[in-house]
């Protein structure tokens, strides 16, 4: 049977008709559940688009399927997937045809008029497909796809709550394709509250409330840990800025979503899809809400946030605020690292690629700035699809912070890719003080030059030299020299007053900063991409020529092509067999490589993206939920460091203080409320040394008084570390 290269259009007629093509003389024509397939003008057969007819269909699959058709095109023409059209194959290759037809085993599920009435006065209120099935009486239950058959038929009669028929009252029912979110209210919730309550997001998509409830006494709560993070998150400002970004009506449901997402990011999952590991029977009294929400619930929510934000308002921008603040220090200027890292991209979309260190090649990607304090501790991030280089964001990270910091003085300090004559000129006529490493050449000193001294526990030798031109008239700049212990001599360069060893110190110390990314990415999920939604980039954009980019490829193959042609020539000697097919190798690679080069000036290496190959292709992704789960992970990164700062003094091995900290996190325990304070007693994972910190742990956090977000008592939190027989603190 003849097959396409290219798939075809399947139209959706005005009448009703649905044409879905396979090959140049194949389709399935669709008429309401009737489906009747045809190839060359002939009807093969027909069927229904029902379960008691996938016998029929299966069959017919299978003899196209085996006649040639293009597999992929089949199995979307008959509206199944490309794995059950497989394995239909190999039955129909080990048993036959019969094998495919699936006949129905067991009695015929037909559903009466009355319990087809109450399944949809069911479905009417909100109720989900499972949660009617799961009602029924246990004799003389029917199956789940027939409850699933009736809903679909509910919904073709479009009740709506947001489509409301016209002439009439409006119904009380939530639209049944987002029953995924019904899940989150609570089973004693009518119709009407329910669709007084729905709302829309900025897509059109319905958001359900979740409704929250108080702290109550629990005997086993589960990941009780997490309201430590929960606690500290809220002493950070993070849900009271949150909550005045959102200003919506449902503040409960956007507290509950923060503190789900923090939750799961505290357990290790790296992403909001790990909510569902919070789905445990005590989830509830963890997130003290009615139910634990769902994945796309809590999206729905953030997309709300995010909505509803924009400019200095969003969430983003005001906690990047505080957390400048909170770094900033009372003499000298505020030190803050800057770096730029590639995040790698393995999905289907057409992306820009840049340049990722760590392999040495390009990928497709975006390329995440980050900023970090001189703790190591990230403070905001800033993505770039472009991947610009280092040299074009500094001006611009800088002026940010010092916008932060109410034009208080800003140091920045960052690696030998910012290292260049024109933005360091820059920075210092805009005065940013900044550090960096100098880059070879330059002139080495004697050994006699250096002054030894100590930095950072490091004996070294110190000489500060004459400045350092820039050349082309942007002045002079501090260089600093320092000779290691193994006799390297390292350069740098600086525009501030600090003295000599605390400049060298802060650069030092940037490897706190690669800590934090490695530490960042492995524990809270930095590289994640979180945000699926992509947009075209807008005309005029100007990327990197493709074309050109393959021509220089091909240029630098047969420039190899001649150079191995040529070696090998030369090993040879003049009545060598070989010599005809070498020579023949060089010409051949002269010849392209004079083509190429013919061509090559007459095509730009970089044009409007809407006039390259790529334009109907090429997407970027908008990184908007990205943004605000960022947040969470940077309040969660720098709570986690608060905690291991604090206990690493009372542990044996202070390196492994997050490894402590991680445990207490997902730490189980149980909840007494009293009149006066919140008693929390945890029981994690740990040594008898191990005890003995947490335990100092808890005392230090005690008098802080902390309290739990969205609590409207504000008791304060009173932790202590529940013991097993024979253990001791």
């Amino acid at each position: 049977m003849e097959t396409l290269a290219l798939p075809l259009e399947m139209p959706r007629h005005p009448s009703g008709l649905e044409v879905r093509a396979f090959s140049s003389s194949g389709c399935v024509v669709v008429r309401g559940a009737r489906c009747s397939v045809f190839v060359g003008g002939t009807l093969l057969g027909e069927y229904d688009d029902e379960d008691r007819d996938r016998g029929q269909r299966n069959v017919l699959m299978v003899t196209i399927a085996n006649s040639g058709a293009h597999l992929g095109r089949l199995a979307a023409a008959f509206g199944i997937g490309d794995e059950y059209l497989r394995r239909l194959r190999r039955k129909n290759e080990v048993g036959g045809l019969a094998s495919v037809l699936l006949l129905r085993q067991g009695a015929n599920s037909e559903v009466t008029p009355k319990q087809r009435a109450a399944w949809w006065a069911q479905f009417a209120t909100g109720m989900t497909p499972k949660r009617v099935w799961g009602e029924q009486p246990r004799r003389g239950r029917l199956g789940y796809t027939t409850v699933l058959r009736e809903h679909k038929k509910w919904k073709a009669s479009h009740v709506s709550v947001l489509d409301p028929p016209a002439n009439s009252e409006p119904t009380s029912s939530v639209p049944p394709e987002h029953d995924d979110q019904l899940a989150l209210w609570p089973t004693a919730a009518t119709a009407s509250e329910i669709a007084d309550a729905v709302t829309e997001d900025e897509r059109g998509k319905v958001v359900v409330p979740m409704t929250a409830r108080p702290v109550h006494s629990s005997r086993e709560v589960q990941h009780l840990g997490c309201w430590i993070l929960l606690a500290l998150a809220t002493e950070m400002g993070l849900h009271d800025e949150a909550r005045q970004a959102f200003g919506g009506k449902d503040r409960d449901g956007l507290r509950i979503a923060l503190d789900a997402v923090l939750c799961s990011l505290a357990i290790r999952q790296g992403c909001v899809e790990g909510v569902r590991r919070l789905a445990t029977p005590s989830g509830p009294a963890l997130l003290r809400a009615e139910r634990v929400p769902s994945a796309s619930g809590v999206r729905r929510m953030l997309g709300r946030l995010i909505a509803k934000t924009g400019g200095d308002a969003t969430l983003d921008a005001r906690m990047t605020q505080r957390l400048l603040k909170a770094a900033q220090i009372d003499d000298g200027p505020a030190v803050f690292y800057v770096d730029n890292h590639l995040r790698p991209y393995t999905g289907q979309q057409v992306i820009r690629k840049g340049w990722r260190m760590q392999e040495k090649r390009v990928l497709p990607g975006t390329t995440d700035y980050y900023v970090h304090d001189e703790d190591g501790r990230p403070v905001f991030r800033i993505a770039v699809t472009s991947h610009d280089s280092l040299t074009a964001w500094l001006v611009p990270l800088a002026q940010r912070i010092r916008d932060g910091l109410d034009g208080e003085p800003v140091l920045l300090a960052f690696d030998r890719a910012g290292a260049f004559a024109e933005p360091l000129a820059e920075l210092r006529d805009a005065n940013f003080d900044f550090v960096t490493y100098e880059r070879k050449p330059y002139p080495e000193l004697a050994v006699t030059a250096f002054t030894t001294t100590t930095i950072a526990g490091e004996h070294v030798g110190l000489h500060e030299s004459r400045l350092r031109n820039l050349g082309a008239g942007r002045g002079r700049i501090r260089r600093i020299a320092v000779r290691t212990e193994d006799g390297r001599q390292v350069n740098f360069l600086a525009s501030s007053k600090l003295p000599a060893e605390r400049i060298v110190e802060i650069l030092w110390h940037r490897w706190r900063q690669e800590n934090g990314f490695k530490h960042g990415t492995e524990r809270w999920g930095m590289n994640q991409l979180d945000d699926r939604s992509v947009e075209r980039y807008p005309p005029g954009t100007i990327i990197p020529n493709p074309i050109r980019r393959r021509l220089d490829r091909a240029l630098r193959l047969a420039r190899v092509a001649e150079g191995d042609a040529r070696r090998l020539l030369a090993k040879l000697p003049a009545q060598s067999s070989r010599r005809a097919a070498l020579e023949q190798d060089l010409a051949e690679s002269l010849e392209q490589q004079e083509a190429i080069e013919s061509v090559r000036p007459f095509i730009p290496t970089h044009a409007p993206v809407e006039k390259t190959e790529l334009a109907d292709t090429l997407v970027r992704h908008t990184g908007h939920l990205k943004t605000v789960i960022d947040v969470l992970r940077i309040v969660g990164a720098n709570a986690e460091s608060e905690l291991a700062a604090m206990i690493a003094p009372h542990t044996t091995r202070p390196r492994e203080a997050k490894k402590i900290i991680a445990n207490i996190f997902a730490a189980p325990g149980r909840v007494a409320v009293t009149t006066d304070a919140i008693h929390v007693k945890l029981a994690p994972a740990a040594n008898r040394s191990e005890r003995h910190a947490i335990a100092r742990l808890l005392e230090a956090l005690n008098k802080r008084n902390l309290t739990l977000p969205g609590d409207p008592k504000r008791l304060p939190l009173r932790f202590e570390i529940q013991l097993s027989k024979g253990a001791t603190v």
